[in-house]
């Protein structure tokens, strides 16, 4: 396919050859569970490559984790993850390494900065890491520190961290774990980066891999939502949000120096943060997600943003390893400029197979574009189509909660396990109060 320079500019999309329906098939052998308890959101959630009927969900509302041993068709609560050394914790993120051992990281902290400007005013914080060689059932009481900045009059605050593993057969640098995050500063935002190659005990010292700072504030021009993942042969690929743009950062050297950061794909304005027009919902960002095919390296991107009035969800891909990348192309199969909104993707590569999933929320089925499902998206010929299922048991409004940040989605050899918060009435009463809980859904396209 004939690729376009490095930034993709605003224009024709490509749209995929699927016939859109309103009404969408279930996705086989979908199941759907209730994992956490009231006023949970931002969930992770992962897969044992050496046990795959091991499966672990994490949640905040502090850090809280429960684990699976079928497939995710129950689950129990994990113990271990308390942490007395800080007041609060967030920003939960799940791994498992080739080991087949669990690893919990999250941002620790005793309190946030002035709102939106987390480097002003900021106390301690930390990104912390927590390990379970029993499939997450239960975490050793060990925190691995990996970036603590000691607390001075301007501390800068460490947020949204996301922890992956390099699980390759033939990659000279498997079983290092690795973790990208936000540092808010005084006067700028930046992107830091760590490694393990000791089974996630110790960390290497941080180093910035965004070359253009950021702005200090959260908001339309920080540097935000870091995703990572790992080539066969060891490369890391990494990309978030700088501004208008996806931005993308690649390391060959197990992660001790990365290539100068770029911008590879422009989108929508603003696309990230609570879109305007999305009634009664809190977060629901559209943070880049980056994949790769384990079969021939081609490289993923997804995104959301509402260049068509709508919010859509995008991919683009790469068959040169991120030098060049495609035109950007719809995921959800709904006709364009419907006026549906379909919003806050999460995407992930079968390690196996190298299916390409995306769950997202959905709002096709109602005309006033107010009530949410959520869509889950398969393609098997590397992304140039679709076919959308429906994934979630219940659709629901959005009742003025919070849903969080991000969600999560994992594949194993044609099994997919997502993640997502739901807002559910807390009480029957005349007044019921409405709060977030976290689900689990599963799928199964092994037949």
């Amino acid at each position: 396919m004939r690729l376009l320079s490095t930034i993709l500019p605003l224009g024709p999309l490509l749209i995929p050859a699927i016939a859109s329906s309103q009404a969408l098939a279930r996705a086989p052998g979908a199941r759907v569970v209730t994992v956490s308890p009231f006023g949970m959101e931002e969930p992770s959630i992962a897969v044992n490559p050496k046990s795959p009927n091991q499966v672990v969900v994490a949640y905040q509302g502090n850090a809280a984790t429960s684990y699976s041993t079928d497939s995710g068709r129950t689950f129990a609560p994990s113990s271990g993850t308390d942490d007395p050394g800080f007041i609060r914790r967030g920003d939960v993120v799940l791994a498992f390494s080739n080991k087949g051992h669990a690893f919990l990281s999250y941002v620790a902290f005793d309190k946030q900065g002035t709102p939106f400007y987390w480097g002003h005013g900021s106390g301690k914080s930390a990104v912390v890491v927590r390990r379970s060689v029993d499939g997450g059932k239960s975490w050793e009481p060990t925190d691995f520190i990996v970036n603590a900045p000691p607390v001075t009059e301007n501390t800068p605050f460490q947020d949204m961290e996301r922890i992956f593993a390099d699980n390759g057969v033939h990659s000279p640098h498997a079983g290092n774990l690795y973790i990208g995050w936000i540092e808010w500063r005084l006067k700028e935002s930046v992107m830091l980066f760590s490694r393990s190659e000791d089974d996630g005990e110790t960390w290497s010292k941080p180093i910035q891999i965004s070359t253009r700072p950021g702005l200090p504030r959260d908001g339309n021009g920080d540097v935000v939502g870091f995703e990572g993942t790992v080539g066969s042969d060891g490369t890391i690929y990494t990309v978030w949000h700088e501004a208008h743009y996806v931005t993308f950062a690649s390391s060959h050297d197990g992660g001790k120096t990365f290539e100068p950061s770029r911008r590879i794909i422009k989108t929508g304005p603003p696309y990230m943060g609570a879109i305007m027009g999305l009634g009664p919902i809190f977060g629901a960002m559209g943070f880049p997600q980056i994949g790769v095919d384990p079969k021939n390296s081609n490289l993923y991107v997804t995104w959301s943003d509402y260049r068509n009035g709508d919010i859509d969800i995008f991919l683009s891909r790469s068959v040169d390893h991120g030098k060049t990348w495609s035109p950007p192309q719809r995921v959800n199969d709904d006709p364009a400029h419907d006026g549906a909104d379909q919003y806050f993707q999460w995407m992930t590569v079968d390690p196996v197979t190298g299916a390409i999933y995306v769950q997202f929320y959905d709002r096709r089925a109602d005309p006033k574009d107010y009530v949410n499902s959520v869509t889950l998206a398969r393609s098997t010929d590397g992304g140039h189509t679709f076919v959308n299922y429906e994934w979630a048991d219940q659709r629901f409004e959005g009742h003025d909660v919070r849903l969080g940040d991000y969600m999560w989605l994992v594949a194993y050899d044609n099994r997919v396990y997502g993640t997502w918060s739901e807002p559910i009435a807390a009480d029957t009463g005349a007044h019921a109060h409405y709060v977030p809980v976290v689900k689990v859904g599963t799928a199964d396209f092994s037949h």
